[in-house]
């Protein structure tokens, strides 16, 4: 084999965790006798709000046309908008410090290869949560960065630990990924973090990507953003920092793929001439649905009322055990074996969820923190939720 067919760095990655969990249930059957409930992708299901079909026949024609990668000015005005009126931003320039994006999901891997130097004469450390959405450990690698795994341990109430990292590896870091509230730990960064992370970049000279994508879903107050707390520290132009988020948790809109990208406009530059050439562009329609979601907070309060009810009815009767989350839609459960509680849950109760070692990397250590959790998805109202913990209660390993 020539040099030209050596393995790539596509291929040092392991399969997605969804690809994981079809082979662990490809011979398992669920039980017939009961109606199946997934509960192993996030993905909202909740009804459509009510002007997504009247603006998308309104707006029909814009599929004869090209759009603008960078999000048409009526989306971009809505994103500013809301992003002013959610985190308090006194100034935000729809022209350099915001762009439209085709959901978390394409930013957050796409950010890597605009921010990551490959050429380095030593790789540079890319931080990320762990366990963690796995699109940040995919975007290191293929950026050609290395992955640095920070735990999240329950002892820490799941916050990423920064603490023992040493000043020669935070020399060596070229950007550190955020996700608050965190998938899958429901973990909600506070000032203090952001603070001290902050401070370090300064320090040694990195960027933060805060992944704010369930910042619309919390138990309680509504999550601090990376960028209002850049802005309380006189950071008005929020240097090293970028934000992302969509509207598919918030809005429950998953399948138009339409998010944000906003914070340092340097850093918004860079990305922006990284996109001109890969071509991500949501489709006009698309973009004109998004422009009301943005605008929009009716539905946004009627979601996460049905999301917390939801929390509230899945916890009363679990019971004890388990850690509630302060955000997200998500609850981490402990089991003993987490491959063989998903594998038994199928089985017995006909419900998919998504073991928690799927979720994470093993360490240099041996260590995989999402291993002994499973991941469940409260995404069908509060009565389902109540039967989902029914259900995996009576799960026998």
């Amino acid at each position: 084999m020539s040099d030209k067919h050596t393995q790539t760095r596509l291929e040092t990655l392991g399969a997605y965790p969804f690809e994981r969990l079809k082979g662990l249930l490809h011979h398992s059957l669920p039980n017939p006798e009961l109606l199946h409930i997934d509960a192993g992708a996030g993905e909202p299901r909740l009804p459509l709000p009510e002007f997504v079909e009247q603006t998308l026949q309104e707006h029909i024609h814009g599929f004869s046309k090209y759009p603008a990668s960078r999000g048409n000015p009526e989306l971009l005005r809505a994103i500013q908008h809301w992003l002013k009126q959610r985190f308090q931003l006194q100034h935000l320039d729809i022209r350099t410090q915001i762009l439209s994006a085709n959901g978390t999901r394409e930013s957050l891997f796409a950010v890597a290869h605009a921010l990551v130097n490959p050429a380095a004469e030593e790789a540079p450390w890319v931080m990320m949560p762990n366990p963690m959405y796995q699109i940040y450990y995919g975007a290191a690698v293929m950026a050609g960065a290395k992955p640095y795994l920070l735990p999240c341990l329950e002892e820490r109430g799941f916050e990423p630990d920064i603490s023992s990292v040493s000043p020669e590896v935070w020399q060596q870091t070229a950007l550190v990924y955020v996700c608050s509230p965190s998938n899958p730990t429901g973990w909600i960064a506070q000032r203090s973090y952001y603070e001290r992370l902050l401070q370090l970049a300064d320090e040694y000279d990195f960027y933060i990507v805060a992944d704010e994508c369930y910042s619309e879903i919390y138990s309680h107050e509504p999550p601090l953003g990376l960028l209002e707390v850049a802005q309380d520290l006189g950071r008005t132009d929020y240097q090293r920092c970028l934000v992302m988020n969509s509207l598919s948790k918030r809005s429950a809109l998953p399948g138009m793929r339409s998010g944000l990208i906003a914070g340092d406009a340097a850093l918004i530059a860079r990305f922006a001439k990284l996109r001109s050439y890969t071509g991500a562009a949501t489709p006009l329609p698309l973009q004109a649905v998004a422009a009301k979601a943005w605008l929009d907070e009716t539905h946004v309060q009627r979601h996460l009322q049905v999301y917390r009810d939801s929390l509230t009815a899945f916890f009363d009767v679990w019971g004890e055990g388990a850690v509630q989350p302060d955000g997200s839609f998500f609850v981490w459960l402990p089991v003993q074996d987490d491959e063989l509680f998903t594998k038994a849950a199928y089985e017995q109760q006909a419900v998919t969820v998504l073991p928690g070692s799927y979720l994470a990397i093993t360490d240099a250590q041996g260590l995989n923190p999402g291993q002994g959790y499973i991941r469940a998805a409260l995404v069908d109202g509060e009565d389902k939720a109540a039967e989902l913990a029914q259900r995996l209660k009576q799960v026998k390993v």
